[in-house]
């Protein structure tokens, strides 16, 4: 099966960004990626208070956190292949202003809807639509780059633009974290979407140059998508079930660590547990991309390199949790607790930045396997591995509601990182397949 698609390229001489614009892309794309982060976390900070307000069960939390990904799942392909065809950046600006608008005005929902019998379903339905127009923001992404950068620029750009997410993550445990603690949870949302829809605006602004520039020199050709050429390849499956399974740790804890921390240690500030953590994926993106570039001037190929990158990875991820598995195990006397929430921090800080170096492999593998179509590609890789983030995340719920026991979560995570390591070594490529 093949589809024949009107891909439009603009002529040689005005395809590339300049320095200049390469530049100020670079920085609003990873403002656009550190505020999609923040609107995102948002919720998981939010949940233990809000969910005590409003008398949530751990189920009904399970899924309002897991429904952000049922919509996150439905775009991603769809995103990527009209971003191949049209354009990156009008797909971009689409997604921006509707994450942006259901992130600001999310309070009002909740609010609206709190005194209903189906309030968590609502809730949830318009989680999911947040998530539906977020699941659209890195396909586009990574066609834009695709549409703009010569391949060997392509993958360590995107690998730095996906630090964007830690920063994220850290504006919403520090800035969240304070406004929550010194006002109330509305204004969270509020702040976050309102940041949101300003950078929404600077990139309307930013895309038009693109558009006048782009107008007089676009010429419509066709070319094969070849679709039934590339679910046969196991390079893209073993891409794919890894992406999957390291996205079930990252979206897990994403969504379920300020819980585990509020449930195990309440005395500690939310600051804490909601920021340091996520300090260590900003160097280990760095490091990363700066080991991967090692490997290969040392002469070795693109599969050993991203084989080799995303395996430290997932031994660190499956290291830390075992570790933490046996500390909270270990955890039957009052006087070991500062020493438990000290390893905790301190496995969790690994895990997560385990995720730096999946950045640096996995997430920028379909730039390898399909240059001339990442942005479909990757919306279908992500699309797949968008299903941890709701049956992981409620399935950790379910076991939460029926266990109580969070080394049972954490083993669980483990097995499904063990799975996605084996099957990447053993099948995935730097190679181009199609």
């Amino acid at each position: 099966m093949q589809m024949q698609i009107p891909l439009i390229q603009d002529e040689k001489t005005n395809s590339s960004w300049s320095r200049k614009e390469r530049r100020k892309w670079f920085l609003s794309l990873l403002c656009g990626t550190c505020l999609i982060y923040a609107t995102r976390t948002s919720v998981p900070l939010l949940m233990p208070i809000i969910s005590k307000e409003k008398q949530w069960s751990k189920p009904d939390s399970g899924v309002i956190l897991s429904s952000f990904f049922w919509g996150y799942t439905l775009t991603q392909v769809a995103s990527g292949y009209i971003s191949d065809r049209i354009g990156g950046q009008k797909i971009l600006l689409i997604s921006a202003l509707g994450w942006s608008m259901t992130t600001f005005f999310m309070p009002g929902v909740i609010e609206l809807v709190s005194k209903s019998d189906s309030s968590v379903l609502l809730v949830a339905t318009v989680r999911m639509i947040n998530g539906a127009f977020q699941g659209m923001h890195f396909p586009s992404m990574i066609s834009l780059i695709s549409q703009r950068m010569h391949e060997t620029e392509r993958a360590s750009f995107f690998s730095l633009l996906t630090s964007g997410s830690a920063l994220g993550t850290l504006l919403t445990g520090s800035l969240g974290s304070y406004l929550l603690e010194n006002y109330n949870w509305v204004i969270v949302f509020q702040t976050l979407g309102g940041m949101s829809l300003a950078w929404t605006l600077l990139l309307s602004y930013h895309t038009l140059p693109i558009k006048e520039k782009t107008a007089s020199t676009k010429s419509a050709t066709n070319y094969t998508l070849p679709w039934l050429k590339l679910l046969k390849k196991p390079p893209f499956w073993s891409c794919v079930i890894g992406h999957a399974c390291q996205n079930n740790c990252f979206f897990v804890l994403l969504s379920w660590m300020p819980m585990y921390f509020h449930d195990t240690f309440p005395e500690v500030k939310g600051w804490v547990v909601n920021m340091v953590p996520w300090l260590s994926m900003l160097p280990c993106t760095f490091f990363g991309k700066a080991l991967s570039e090692k490997i290969i001037k040392a002469g070795y190929s693109i599969t050993v390199t991203r084989k080799i990158i995303e395996t430290i990875c997932f031994l660190t991820e499956i290291i830390s949790t075992l570790i933490i598995v046996c500390r909270v195990c270990r955890e039957v006397r009052k006087n070991t607790k500062v020493e438990t929430f000290q390893s905790a921090i301190i496995c969790l800080a690994f895990i997560i930045g385990g995720s730096g170096f999946h950045n640096n492999a996995i997430a920028v593998n379909p730039s390898d396997l399909a240059p001339k179509h990442s942005g479909s590609v990757f919306g279908l890789m992500n699309t797949v591995g968008a299903i941890p983030g709701f049956l992981g995340v409620y399935f950790s719920g379910y076991i939460l509601h029926v266990t109580r026991s969070w080394p049972v979560v954490f083993i669980f995570i483990a097995i499904i990182d063990a799975l996605g390591c084996i099957i990447y070594l053993l099948f995935g490529s730097g190679q181009a397949i199609i």
